[in-house]
């Protein structure tokens, strides 16, 4: 037997089981069974008294005998049920399904242990499906009784608790020829490690509750140290391998606009990234960098200062967003700072006619046309640059790796990358799945910007916060209503936009009120934000649309109807649309008076506090990693032990460990490291479809 064994050659599975085991559980090898964790433990030393028994669906062990075996037919149905009595007291035994065999073979007034989980039903407990074990027959170890996931469709089939440990029983007991070790006998020392081989052992046997620790801490460092290493190789390969175009100069664009034509002094945060991001470029190694920054932070003015970098050396820029509506706030922003220069920009979107698309082909390509902003139309094949030196890709988590690579691809030379993202990433998922990216993060708020005041309020307080919106329209600010978006039902979103619109229309019957939907066409969409841009209207009411952008800095108050719908991430972004200018700015988050324990969770943490990094570590809690990386990176998140919310010390550890071992040994190369160069070519080589050791 080895670990490529197929489990239909396991003693005790045979191919008919085998099929069904890797049907509903995605087993077929050896080494996937090992790997078949189990979810909780019995202690087989503790034994229940019928008597003590409070807890329902409580999954236990207890002492007794059989007395008494019924078969009861109702309708088509059997069931068989059976007295089961200890010093203590009585309780039935069930079986929904069953054969022959097992009726035959009950034992009768027999000392047994029975185990399984209990119900109570008109307060009396009782067992379904219980496993027996005859005392005498009862084997005599003291370890922990592994229970491992299972269905309904595999214990029908008998495929239950006891076949499991028994196969895996069996299977652990070839463990000293299955597995090898995978870590350097220093880092073992280090951290005190189980061996390998002990940690397969004690993670399906365990000796005792500390075993068990000990096993689980291992199989997660490993999980998180080699997860890691791909990342670590794939940064030290780019700065090895990727060359790009330096970008030694500072000169007239940049020097002109940063003397003449800023409107407002850099923050220091906004200062240090462009230090980074000047160093990053300088060198003829391709920059590779993820910025972080809340909404309104600045992250377009440092991108519209880089672009100036890459005109200095003579390189073009493109900005890639993954809307239209993102793309077109990017262009306007920057078109509107480069007002008073004679730089060309041009803006490429699905809805971009023929005739302006021509000219934007022309212009990239003899070089007249130096900054694009756009959305997936600038991968287009015929969209072809004269010198891309730097692309700058917004919220790039809604990119699919292939379109990054398209965009990479338009240079001879790759251009410098600048990744942004102004969805806060938690610590422990930027250290594990940004590790290949240098990072940047502008962490202060520009000059004069007031926190925004977040308060919670119910349907009974609707009439209180007509009026303060009032009050607010009347000191010259203008205000947002915000109804969410429900995904099943378009017409059912409509339905609800509509009959707000009529509420707030009728209560402020003597303002201007401005609507915006996804239903909109582009042209459509425009009017109505411009309308509300300029002033001429007082209110906007609109969907989830708005959740990027849209820039007023006017906009003192956003209303959120029926905010318990909103993740904590969308809620968050929402309301960086207020607070953009000097004024003080609220956000009214309006629900239900029923709200169920994460909703208010939610609600609460927006009202705490402004600060989106801690904003997303509970929105990572509640959700899951999986959510906040986004569908494009969901294949990623399959650690089998490691935690990402709770495992950060583990994750920090690893990280640290990593980096050290490739400081001294970039190439793997020592003796004592190639050991974990052959695992990690093994197993993990590609599987985060980027590393190239080789």
């Amino acid at each position: 037997m080895n670990l490529e064994t197929s489990i239909e050659y396991v003693k005790g599975i045979g191919p008919e089981k085998a099929k069904l085991i890797k049907n509903v559980l995605g087993i077929s090898t050896v080494e996937d069974l090992l790997n078949f964790y189990p979810i909780r433990y019995l202690d087989k030393n503790k034994v229940y008294k019928i008597a003590q028994l409070q807890e329902n669906n409580l999954e236990i062990q207890l002492k007794g005998k059989i007395t008494h075996v019924q078969e009861i037919q109702t309708g088509k149905t059997k069931r068989l049920t059976a007295k089961f009595n200890d010093d203590s007291g009585m309780m039935d035994l069930v079986w929904f399904q069953y054969s022959k065999w097992l009726k035959e073979q009950l034992p009768i007034n027999k000392e047994i242990f029975i185990f399984g989980k209990i119900n109570l039903f008109n307060n009396q407990f009782s067992m379904p499906h219980p496993e027996i074990e005859i005392e005498e027959k009862k084997e005599n170890d003291n370890r922990l009784r592994p229970i491992y996931p299972s269905s309904e469709k595999l214990t029908k089939r008998g495929l239950n608790q006891r076949f499991f440990q028994t196969i895996l029983r069996n299977i652990c007991k070839e463990i000293p020829n299955l597995i090898q070790e995978n870590l350097p006998e220093y880092l073992m020392q280090s951290f005190k490690f189980l061996s390998r081989q002990h940690t397969y052992l004690n993670i399906h046997f365990p000796q005792n509750l500390d075993y068990f620790e000990k096993a689980n801490y291992r199989l997660k460092f490993e999980e998180s140290f080699f997860f890691q290493l791909g990342y670590a190789l794939k940064k030290l390969h780019h700065k090895s391998q990727a060359f790009g175009n330096p970008f030694p100069i500072v000169g007239d664009y940049f020097t002109s606009f940063y003397e003449n034509h800023l409107p407002f002094e850099l923050t220091n945060a906004q200062k240090r990234v462009l230090k980074e991001i000047r160093l990053d470029m300088k060198k003829p190694i391709q920059m590779n960098r993820l910025l972080q920054g809340d909404v309104g932070s600045g992250k377009t003015m440092v991108a519209l200062l880089t672009m100036l970098i890459a005109m200095d050396n003579g390189f073009q820029s493109c900005l890639m967003a993954p809307t239209e509506i993102l793309a077109q706030q990017h262009y306007n922003g920057i078109k509107e700072l480069l007002e008073k220069t004679n730089i060309n920009i041009r803006l490429l979107t699905g809805s971009t006619k023929a005739s302006e698309r021509k000219i934007i082909h022309q212009e990239l390509e003899n070089g007249e046309l130096s900054i694009l902003v756009g959305t997936h139309a600038v991968l287009e094949d015929k969209v072809k640059f004269k010198n891309l030196g730097l692309a700058i890709i917004d919220e790039q988590h809604r990119f699919g790796v292939a379109q990054r690579a398209k965009l990479w691809a338009k240079n001879k030379i790759p251009p410098h990358i600048l990744v942004m993202t102004a969805t806060p990433i938690p610590r422990t998922l930027a250290m594990s799945f940004y590790s290949d990216l240098d990072v940047s993060v502008i962490d202060e708020m520009p000059v004069g910007r007031k926190p925004i005041v977040t308060a919670h309020r119910r349907e009974k307080d609707r009439a209180y916060v007509y009026n303060f919106c009032r009050d607010e329209i009347k000191k010259g600010r203008q205000i947002y209503f915000v109804y969410p978006l429900i995904e099943e039902s378009e017409t059912l979103d409509y339905k609800n936009l509509m009959e707000g619109l009529e509420h707030v229309m009728n209560f402020f019957s003597d303002y201007n009120v401005s609507m915006l939907h996804g239903r909109m066409k582009p042209d459509e969409k425009d009017t109505a934000m411009n309308y509300f841009a300029s002033g001429k209207a007082e209110i906007m009411v609109a969907t989830t649309v708005i959740e990027v952008g849209v820039n007023v800095p006017n906009a003192s108050v956003m209303v959120i109807e029926s905010a318990e719908r909103f993740g904590l991430s969308q809620l968050h972004q929402l309301r960086g649309r207020v607070g953009r200018g000097a004024e003080q700015s609220y956000c009214i988050l309006m629900t239900s008076d029923k709200l169920s324990t994460e909703s208010r969770t939610r609600i609460k943490t927006m009202t705490e506090t402004n600060d989106g990094f801690k904003i997303s570590e509970v929105d990572m809690q509640l959700r899951g990693p999986g959510d906040i990386l986004g569908t494009q990176q969901s294949g990623v998140v399959d650690f089998k032990r490691l935690d990402l919310v709770k495992d950060s010390a583990i994750i920090k550890a690893t990280k640290k460990t990593v980096e050290k071992i490739l400081e001294k040994d970039p190439l793997l190369a020592q003796a004592n490291h190639q050991i974990i160069k052959s695992y990690y070519l093994k197993y993990y080589k590609g599987k985060n479809k980027w590393s190239k050791i080789s």
